[in-house]
């Protein structure tokens, strides 16, 4: 009898060591799955983001860099490619320099030690196709010549001098671009446009029909262009908010 009871004992320890061996191992596959599973999704993951950076970003801003000095010729219509003037750069590094300020962009998120050389090139090169969309951008704005010029640029370069100083986190510092750069558009493009005398009019004409469009021409110096030129800037206005919108602050995820 107390060898039966010993036997059925020992039978219940065995089933016992059994059953938690493979209660252990379910969890350890369940914990292995799961691990597999985060694994497949900061790939994934990791996979779009370089996408975005490498492939989307570069061809938004070079898209922008080709629109911005894009201008329709107001006799006959054909395209002309205007290049940048020099403040046109030097508003270009104030604008990257507010990128950085505004935290928009960390440099140590772009550049580091631990990534590889060829990375850190990679990460130079898209930040070099938003130097070049940046300054076409303020071709874009800025009047060609003339009077109109030499204001809008010095109300641009008050207002980004005043902006590196200011405290900005990243979306008020979109918004307060989006706005300015509207603001630039609506006066180079709807206000001055229209007092100018359009291409292709001969100016006896233009003075008889209306003397005071013809006057403004005179004093303000714009060359005229055709009203397709103001849906082109506006196209690489919006394309320009959008690639700022999708830049990431580092270009690599922080675990």
């Amino acid at each position: 009898m107390q060898k039966e009871i010993e036997q059925i004992a020992s039978s219940d320890a065995i089933d016992e060591s059994v059953t938690g061996e493979m209660i252990e191992s379910e969890t350890i596959a369940a914990i292995s799955a799961e691990i597999s599973d985060g694994q497949l999704n900061e790939r994934s993951i990791g996979r779009q983001q370089a996408y975005l950076i490498y492939i989307y970003l570069p061809l938004i801003f070079l898209t922008v860099a080709l629109f911005g000095g894009l201008r329709l010729s107001g006799t006959d219509g054909s395209f002309v490619f205007l290049r940048p003037s020099l403040s046109c750069l030097v508003f270009a590094v104030l604008l990257l320099a507010l990128f950085f300020r505004g935290r928009l962009i960390s440099v140590d998120g772009w550049f580091n030690e631990s990534y590889s050389t060829t990375e850190n090139l990679a990460n130079g090169a898209v930040l070099l196709t938003l130097f070049a969309a940046s300054v076409q951008i303020f071709n874009s704005l800025i009047p060609e010549q003339g009077l109109p010029f030499w204001v809008v640029a010095f109300c641009f370069l008050w207002v980004l001098w005043n902006n590196l100083f200011a405290d900005f986190d990243t979306k008020r510092l979109l918004r307060s671009l989006g706005a300015l750069f509207g603001l630039a558009f609506v006066a180079k493009y709807m206000l001055l446009a229209n007092l100018t005398v359009q291409g292709g009019r001969g100016w006896l004409r233009s003075m008889l029909e209306n003397p005071a469009q013809q006057a403004f021409t005179w004093m303000l110096d714009l060359p005229p262009f055709a009203p397709g030129t103001g849906y082109i800037q506006f196209f690489a206005i919006l394309l320009f908010l959008l690639g700022l919108f999708l830049m990431p602050t580092v270009t690599r995820s922080r675990t």
